[in-house]
């Protein structure tokens, strides 16, 4: 852990990433990188320069990827990775976590999160304001997981997927990797190919 935290976009999501690690209380100095030249400051935080400045400040600051397109944050966290640049992750004071759920570098975890036992969340996860969790979760790398979602117990979401706001997944469900779900997105079997689904219960759309 550094003194100094750079989130890397400044925008919406960006925001609220920045009002998440503020509330952690753990870095001295919060600043964000950004490569839209008229975004001079965010949240009352300094944009000090782009995302390719990141590293320049390699062996002083611990980084976070505020992205929320997947493929985008998935790009710059591994390219961070592979330059050995530190990166953390952030978890809302007011999570609730259970005994024995792992958390991946580069995942954020929302406003009233639940995560019940044994859950196991991969990296660069985005898991938005208020969802729940329920016990055995298994979340793919480069999730994003929208506000309000409620998952059941033992679902399983591959990697890259997106699930909309206010979507419900039945228990002992799998998702593969690349799904969208469209908003309040009613899932109760699973889905074994890649697409846009939408509906109560969901169908495929593209």
């Amino acid at each position: 852990m550094k003194n100094r935290l750079l989130i890397i976009g400044a925008s919406g999501h960006g925001k609220v990433v920045a009002d998440i690690a503020i509330k952690m209380n753990k870095w001295q100095d919060i600043a964000f990188l950004d490569d839209d030249d008229s975004i001079k400051k965010s949240m009352g935080l300094e944009v000090i320069g782009k995302t390719s400045d990141a590293y320049t400040y390699k062996d002083e600051a611990d980084f976070f990827v505020a992205i929320g397109n997947n493929a985008t944050r998935k790009k710059i966290q591994e390219k961070l990775e592979e330059e050995g640049v530190s990166v953390v992750k952030l978890i809302h004071p007011s999570t609730i976590l259970g005994t024995d759920v792992e958390i991946g570098n580069g995942t954020v975890l929302m406003a009233g999160v639940v995560i019940n036992s044994s859950g196991r969340i991969g990296k660069g996860c985005i898991i938005n304001t208020s969802c729940s969790l329920d016990h055995d979760n298994l979340i793919g790398d480069y999730v994003h997981i929208s506000p309000g979602v409620r998952l059941a117990g033992t679902v399983n979401i591959s990697k890259e997927c997106w699930i909309g706001i206010g979507s419900v997944i039945s228990n002992n469900v799998n998702i593969c990797s690349g799904c969208k779900l469209g908003a309040g997105s009613v899932v109760v079997k699973d889905i074994t190919e890649s697409g846009t689904y939408v509906g109560v219960p969901v169908r495929r759309v593209d």
